[in-house]
């Protein structure tokens, strides 16, 4: 093991890291929640996904994720 890989976690494969699942600090767009909801991006699934970003907020993206 060299300093540089002691430096950094590894990351293992398979593995989704915390930075991933999360979104903190990002924009969250409804093309984003449809997604994470496993709809098509249909003009509907992303009507129904303004509309609940807009009732919920990012909690909205949350609640889709693990």
């Amino acid at each position: 093991m060299n300093a540089e890989s002691a430096a950094q976690p590894e990351e293992h494969e398979g593995i989704t890291p915390d930075r991933l699942l999360h979104t903190a600090g990002a924009e969250v767009t409804a093309e984003d929640l449809a997604l994470a909801s496993g709809r098509d991006l249909t003009p509907e699934n992303i009507e129904w996904a303004r509309r609940r970003l807009a009732e919920r907020g990012r909690a909205a993206v949350e609640e889709q994720l693990p």
